[in-house]
């Protein structure tokens, strides 16, 4: 795995760039005033995609979960 340095005009100018990089495997550090403040690398597990309704028909709610609460200073 490459690491490559770059200022942050550099990394502004050129950040699609630097990401085709990082899908490639490489590592960017990312220096301001030439001390090192972030790293743009791959991700070490993909984010999972979200698939809506995944769990419909297996979640309930039940009738009264909208019903108020009984107040908690009032004596029983």
């Amino acid at each position: 795995m490459t690491t490559k340095t770059v200022n942050v005009r550099e990394a502004r100018t050129h950040f699609s760039k630097l990401l085709a990089a990082v899908v490639k495997g490489h590592r960017i550090t990312i220096c301001k005033d030439g001390t090192p403040v972030a790293q743009l690398r791959p991700l070490d597990q993909p984010i999972p995609v979200r698939r809506p309704g995944l769990l419909k028909g297996r979640i309930t709610i039940a009738e009264a979960f909208d019903a108020p609460l009984p107040r908690l200073n009032e004596a029983s």
